[in-house]
């Protein structure tokens, strides 16, 4: 079975885990002001978010007209919860320092909204994941630097695990794939939920994109 299967997401981490899990996903970032949603729930407003993202896109590709390939959508947002407060990407490096500064030696739980559509049938599913991260101790020097890489302003919580970041993360609790942006277990469930199969979405044919496997 063909399926066009699409990303609302502008995260280079997001389209990077898809592609090296096989995927090749067209992207289609939706344009959403994401500062109109506010929910006092860390996970309903990461799923409100990506509901909101994948909407946007789904409107924009029904009016373009579809095609006779059986599409699928998915759109993610991220929110890190840290001590009840909710938190997304920091709005300038001020903020970022204070963040890092907050969350040196703590630990926090990274939400990830997941919202799938079928745009060929109309029916949609959505879910969240949480993740638990546990940061290492930092030094000020360390938080200064990290800052002025401009990483920490481009990502939910101030920080990644797959790049310059990945150092300060000491452990976590739960799926890696979704402190990325996207978790790949729950994403194939909910495309079985909506009758596609996993193995349908590889590009063909499958070429393992450069996979790293344990002990290389």
């Amino acid at each position: 079975m063909t399926v066009r299967l699409i990303l609302a997401s502008a995260s280079p981490a997001r389209l990077d885990t898809l592609r090296r899990a096989g995927l090749d996903p067209e992207v289609i970032v939706s344009g959403v002001d994401e500062s109109l949603m506010s929910e006092p729930d860390a996970a309903a407003l990461a799923l409100a978010l990506a509901t909101l993202k994948g909407q946007a896109v789904l409107a924009r590709i029904a009016a373009q007209g579809l095609g006779p390939e059986r599409t699928l959508l998915v759109a993610c947002d991220s929110v890190l919860e840290l001590d009840g407060q909710l938190h997304g990407k920091p709005a300038s490096a001020d903020v970022a320092v204070e963040r890092l500064t907050a969350m040196s030696g703590r630990s926090g739980v990274l939400h990830t909204g997941h919202f799938v559509a079928d745009a060929s049938t109309g029916s949609e599913v959505s879910r969240s994941a949480a993740t638990k991260v546990h940061f290492a101790q930092l030094t000020r020097e360390e938080i200064t630097a990290y800052v002025a890489t401009g990483e920490p302003q481009a990502v939910a919580g101030a920080f990644t695990l797959d790049g310059l970041g990945g150092a300060f993360v000491r452990g976590i609790e739960g799926d890696p794939h979704n402190v990325v942006g996207i978790s790949l277990p729950l994403l194939r469930l909910m495309a079985m939920e909506l009758g596609v199969a996993w193995t349908d979405l590889w590009r063909r044919p499958v070429t393992p994109p450069g996979a790293r496997g344990h002990g290389r």
